[in-house]
């Protein structure tokens, strides 16, 4: 029998994938100052995870008053000075669309709750971006007589009128009978968008405007799905600034910026985003990023703590800022509706042509294809239709490995006769590829080609929110992780479960590898241990996906069992290697000539020859 043996195009293929996916799940990895920082932070964010309401030292919330106690709220009233004028209430004020829910509280003015009505939880519990104080929204400012307030700590008065068919919330904390800062509130129907406006009338003699006046904006992302580190890998805070840059503080550690002209700010948990937008954009904000995971927990209520400070300017001492509020669904259909805003940039889509094959190629495309078939079976139809596209890739890839094939029983005399003398046995294979027509490198491009294919497909099923909650076969999620067994103990990196889309997938991997490589791999001086490779390759998919969404690991299985079919077709009825071995010898025939390259590469060789032959004499 005739034994096989290692492709040079194989190795270097895998070689290539394998460090692909290395950077891939290793391109966020924390440095060691990183790491250092959060373990010095790692008992107080202990705590806080532990916490169902937030820590004053985290998102800041003003003491409570006993508004039955008329000693209490006449020393409030004293502290706060002229606005002391709106008499304190606890009332809460619902604003509320066939969309979304939000109560508005007098005691701030700001959002204490904002509930998406369509959605749930992983566990059925209704999807909640504000909740039990893990936001707070004020504006800090010191006043004439130089007290410092914030507005979290004044109590507004609420008034609802109706415009153009849009419910209109006017929040005022008063300063007098005709003196005061409003919040307003415009909720129209069947829109996750809210317009919002700050602005102050007659006090331009209270309020210093030597002094800063500064929007603070703190949330903590309250989880939604059933990994809580899975979710986290994409839950971020993202703005757009600089006239459409977008950027973004670390998804894996601590971060802050100080950034200009920032158009929008996205506190973007996984699936759902609350994003604040300027009419006009913001001349500096101030933003910070803290990750509040430390490892996988069933107890782990937050993801992380995001803040943002926005000095905001006065305008013959008064002020008026036009925004808008954005709580909803991180959906490119939706987001897609204020194009104005151009909040669908906050969507992580992938950076680079990447991002450009998710955005207008490979999210068009499965919304299509869904609107019409069953979400698994769309993932299936899309898979067929990507690897048929890319056929002719994987047909000039297997020709290569066909052609090499060919030319190993005379690459194996020149290495028998040139054995010691390595640059000769260089000089000739490479005199014989020219002639024979074949490029070691023609198998590397075709799988360099699929390489944004594949990297863009990674980032789709993660963060396409199509995919939230549908179900396929045993998967009731295709946007996370399938079960088909608990465990009763955690492995570090695969988890306290098995997923067995992962496990179809790290078999047909297997497979492949097993028909590209070769079962019979003698191990060669210099060359990487095929064997341990085509083992180690699968292993990794099984750990490393076990956690990711199910949708991605029914991608990977059904694109390498086509792909192992359409090598089949390619082996058994398309080629012919008597047929391609004539070619080669017709090749050899014909005069080559050289490019410029192969010239100087010709001749570089040519030299260093001569050189060891005049070393020897």
């Amino acid at each position: 029998m005739e034994e096989k043996k290692v492709d040079i195009n194989s190795i270097i293929g895998f070689v290539l994938i394998f460090g692909i996916l290395i950077f891939m799940f290793y391109q966020n990895k924390p440095t060691p100052e990183e790491l250092a920082a959060e373990k010095a932070q790692q008992e107080q964010v202990v705590k806080e995870e532990n916490n169902e309401a937030l820590p004053s030292e985290n998102v800041a919330q003003s003491p409570e008053i006993n508004l039955q106690d008329s000693m209490a709220v006449a020393n409030y009233q004293g502290k706060i000075g002229a606005f002391g004028y709106t008499q304190p209430s606890d009332k809460i004020t619902k604003l509320e669309n066939k969309l979304l829910s939000l109560d508005i509280s007098n005691k701030g003015g700001q959002i204490v709750e904002a509930r998406m009505k369509q959605y749930h939880t992983y566990d059925s519990i209704p999807v909640y971006l504000i909740h039990d104080g893990n936001a707070s929204f004020g504006l800090n400012f010191t006043t004439s007589d130089n007290r410092v307030l914030n507005t979290k700590d004044l109590y507004f008065e609420p008034s609802i009128t109706e415009s153009n068919g849009n419910t209109v919330l006017s929040m005022k904390a008063k300063a007098g009978p005709n003196n005061f800062l409003e919040y307003r509130y415009e909720m129209k129907e069947d829109n996750y968008l809210v317009d919002f406006t700050i602005r102050s009338q007659g006090l331009n003699g209270i309020i210093d405007g030597t002094r800063p006046v500064d929007l603070e904006w703190n949330l903590k992302g309250i989880r939604h799905n059933k990994s809580v580190e899975y979710e986290n890998k994409y839950t971020e805070l993202t703005y757009n600034h600089d006239e459409g840059k977008i950027s973004y503080l670390s998804l894996t550690s601590d971060d802050e910026e100080a950034e200009e002209d920032v158009k929008w700010l996205s506190y973007r948990q996984h699936f759902f985003s609350s994003i604040l937008a300027g009419k006009n954009n913001f001349k500096t904000a101030d933003l910070t990023s803290k990750n509040l995971v430390e490892e996988e927990s069933k107890d782990t209520k937050f993801t992380k703590l995001f803040g943002a400070k926005i000095p905001l300017e006065l305008t013959g001492g008064e002020l008026a800022q036009n925004m808008h509020w954005y709580y909803g669904p991180t959906d490119v259909k939706v987001l897609n509706q204020y194009k104005e805003l151009g909040l669908d940039d906050s969507i992580p889509f992938g950076w680079g042509i990447f991002g450009w094959l998710n955005r207008y190629l490979f999210t068009p495309f499965y919304s299509f294809l869904s609107s019409f078939l069953p979400f698994g079976v769309a993932i299936v139809a899309m898979t067929v239709l990507v690897r048929l596209a890319m056929s002719p890739v994987t047909y000039k890839s297997y020709l290569s490995q066909a052609k090499m094939k060919v030319l190993k029983p005379e690459i194996a005399e020149l290495g028998e006769k040139y054995k010691d003398n390595a640059m000769k046995k260089q000089q000739e294979t490479m005199k014989l590829y020219g002639k024979a027509g074949v490029s070691p490198m023609s198998g590397c491009v075709p799988a360099l080609l699929q390489m944004p294919i594949f990297y863009a497909l990674f980032m789709f099923f993660p963060t396409s929110f199509a995919l939230r909650q549908k179900s396929f076969l045993w998967a009731d999620d295709l946007s996370s992780y399938d079960v088909v067994a608990n465990l009763p103990f955690h492995i570090p990196f695969y988890g306290d479960h098995v997923s067995l889309f992962p496990i179809l997938a790290s078999i047909a991997i297997f497979f492949y590898m097993t028909m590209t490589t070769g079962q019979n791999m003698p191990q060669q001086p210099g060359m990487p241990n095929m064997k341990f490779i085509m083992y180690l390759m699968p292993l990794m998919m099984l750990f490393f996906f076990n956690n990711y969404a199910s949708g991605l690991s029914l991608y990977y299985f059904v694109s390498n069992m086509i792909t192992i079919g359409i090598m089949l077709v390619i082996k058994n009825f398309i080629l012919d290697d008597k047929k391609i071995h004539a070619q080669i010898q017709e090749n050899k025939k014909k005069p080559k000539k050289e490019n410029k390259f192969q010239k100087k590469m010709r001749e570089m060789m040519e030299q260093a020859e001569e050189q060891k032959k005049t070393g020897k004499k």
